[in-house]
């Protein structure tokens, strides 16, 4: 499975495209940063994001785009900045036909560390050995890009697997729902 992780932001949007094989085996492809000046119109940043993110599905054809989930800061600015980024990410995937899935900071830190608190420099870490790469990516951006990525790698088959429970389930639920309401008519 080839993702492409993406880490959100105006200023720098981290991608990383990492292609998983069977367990755990996991192998970098390709890592950057997608830069924007503070000072430009937002229209355009999110412009130059989208155009960015359009060429790396073009040149890499991931099977699915992680993005990283949102989550509420303290600074409601960076957290509209980021929303706005990931939003437009997640449509150059739905433009491209695939799917989007998006994971928590949280989740991220624990598949790749073991610990959903990690720091930065843990999550660098953990990324530069897994992926046995010769030097960390920098910045912090480009290594949490590489892993989301991980992480739907290593999180897709257990939650595929959650879904079709699921769905079996809700058939079953369905099939004993009709079964109990012919009982009932046929008691009346």
């Amino acid at each position: 499975m080839r993702v492409l992780g993406v880490d959100p932001g105006l200023t720098r949007c981290g991608l990383g495209v990492v292609d998983g094989g069977g367990g755990r085996q996991v192998s970098a492809v390709d890592v950057g940063v997608v830069r924007t000046p503070a000072d430009a119109p937002l229209e355009r940043r999110l412009h130059v994001v989208a155009t960015e993110v359009a060429a790396w599905i073009a040149r890499h054809r991931p099977e699915v785009v992680a993005i990283e989930r949102v989550f509420s800061q303290h600074n409601v600015r960076t957290v509209m900045g980021t929303a706005q980024a990931s939003g437009v990410v997640a449509l150059m995937a739905a433009q491209a036909g695939l799917p989007v899935a998006f994971h928590t900071p949280s989740e991220v830190k624990a598949a790749v560390t073991g610990e959903g608190r990690a720091g930065k420099e843990q999550v660098t870490a953990m990324v530069t050995r897994v992926l046995r790469l010769a030097e960390a990516p920098r910045p912090a951006d480009a290594a949490d890009a590489l892993a989301l990525a991980i992480c739907h790698c290593w999180r897709a088959p257990m939650l595929d697997r959650m879904a079709a429970a699921k769905a079996r389930s809700d058939e079953l639920a369905k099939a004993h729902k009709a079964r109990l309401a012919a009982a009932a008519k046929g008691r009346t």
